[in-house]
């Protein structure tokens, strides 16, 4: 685990890159996080301890260089931060907190996902680490979908899918849905049932299709539902 000396001086964000500036190798490594942010923002709208961030940078100590996750969240923290959000995500301005999951989307370059990362973000002490590689053909490394647990120091892999996070609340998981006009799988969150949580697209047509079955029940009834 990181030790903090809060005597050291430590920059602040302002002083900080904002990314390693190492340009993502495909859109998939944006979008796939931005789902799962778009789908917390939804479910945990009325809560503001959280934190989710995408290829932005984590600074855990003045002395080493940033880790830039695909994907990562925080708990405990503040969701907003001043006007114009976080830079980058600085510990030592989080008051200590380390992100509780990562996510690293695999691209057509091995960037270190199933080794070399496994042991910075243990060393780090982030409690989950989830491996996703999006293009099946990739085989030669892991699976397509991994969820790594932080045991006495170590990444234990987790069975089963979606994994429950009991931490987090949420579980993680895959299902082949649309997204943007993109059919293909999707990374989800799940509740403890197992139950998906929607896309802001699915979530906009069930309601507009719980809309029309209040019309046509109205209607049934002999009421016209636009009158006032």
């Amino acid at each position: 685990m990181v030790q903090y000396n809060p005597q050291q001086y430590l920059p602040s964000s302002e002083e900080l890159l904002e990314s390693d500036e190492t340009p993502v190798d495909n859109e998939l490594q944006n979008l796939i996080p931005n789902l799962l942010l778009a789908i917390l923002a939804a479910i945990w709208s009325n809560r503001q301890d959280w934190f989710f961030g995408v290829d932005m940078a984590i600074y855990h100590t003045s002395n080493e260089p940033a880790i830039v996750p695909d994907g990562f969240l925080s708990l405990g923290v503040n969701r907003f931060v001043g006007e114009q959000g976080r830079l980058s995500y600085v510990v030592w301005q989080e008051n200590g907190v380390i992100p509780i999951l990562v996510l690293e989307v695999v691209s057509k370059t091995y960037r270190g996902e199933y080794k070399q990362k496994k042991i910075d973000y243990a060393e780090l002490g982030v409690l989950y680490y989830v491996i996703y590689k999006p293009v099946r053909y990739h085989s030669r490394r892991g699976d397509a979908f991994e969820v790594h647990r932080l045991v006495n120091g170590e990444y234990i892999r987790q069975s089963g899918e979606p994994v429950w996070m009991p931490e987090i609340g949420l579980g993680i998981g895959r299902e082949t849905r649309t997204y943007k006009g993109w059919t293909r799988e999707w990374l989800f969150w799940y509740d403890e049932e197992g139950r998906k949580y929607p896309s802001p697209d699915e979530a906009r047509q069930q309601a507009e299709e719980r809309a029309e079955r209040l019309a046509a029940q109205l209607r049934a009834l002999g009421i016209e539902p636009d009158e006032d």
